[in-house]
């Protein structure tokens, strides 16, 4: 940091008292980075994001009251310029994905070395995108796979469609059901043809489907 510029203004969400605390220690002793505040779970985040407006948003994924998927969405809604890092101990595929359509820029292991957690906070505040190596080499991975097998005959119908791009935006079925009106089982059906119609998985193969069939920009 040089001597005129302006220290990275840091969130921590996490439940875990003993995980903020070493966040706040390691983020006290780097020059150049300034803690502006601390949640206990989803609602709190939400609330002190907006209130706070940090730099960068340090986001767990499983928290009470409000998970941090749902944070991130209703982060970025109410303040878009947000930048969120994720830090978690989840790798799974339907947090990952979901995150990072939801706007999250990074996604980090909380394994990660706390050079490694530094550089990643340095990274998101500049708007450059960063992620923990197994995380990205999933991801492309996922990204890269086609089904083995070809789509039935029998096309999406529009509704399906509209469906398929909300998950690819890493919607909740209750999310889902919400922005097009429908009832939650409505969509559990919905997604459950697509999956089957495209010989998919889960909704993680069927959102990465969308993008590479171009239904859903990378970027919302």
């Amino acid at each position: 940091m040089t001597e005129n510029s302006e220290p990275v203004r840091i969130l921590i969400a996490d439940d875990h008292a003993v995980v903020r605390e070493g966040l706040r220690t390691l983020i006290g002793t780097e020059p150049g980075m300034e803690l502006v505040g601390e949640a206990m779970d989803g609602v709190e985040a939400v609330q002190k994001a907006c209130s706070t407006s940090p730099d960068v948003v340090l986001m767990d994924m499983v928290m009470p009251r409000m998970d941090g998927l749902e944070a991130i969405h209703e982060i970025k809604r109410q303040c878009p310029e947000a930048r969120i890092l994720v830090l978690t101990s989840f790798s799974h595929d339907d947090k990952v994905f979901p995150a990072i359509k939801a706007g999250a820029l990074g996604y980090l292991l909380k394994n990660a070395s706390p050079e490694a957690l530094l550089q990643a906070i340095r990274d998101v505040h500049q708007g450059e995108p960063t992620m923990s190596p197994d995380v990205a080499s999933k991801l492309m991975r996922e990204l890269q796979r086609t089904s083995d097998l070809p789509p039935t005959e029998e096309p999406l119908t529009e509704r399906e469609v509209d469906v398929l791009r909300l998950v690819a935006q890493g919607l909740s079925n209750r999310e889902i059901a919400e922005t097009l009106t429908i009832g939650v089982g409505t969509v559990r059906t919905h997604v459950s043809n697509i999956l089957t119609k495209l010989h998919l998985a889960n909704r993680t193969q069927a959102a990465l489907y969308a993008l590479r069939e171009g239904l859903a920009p990378l970027d919302r």
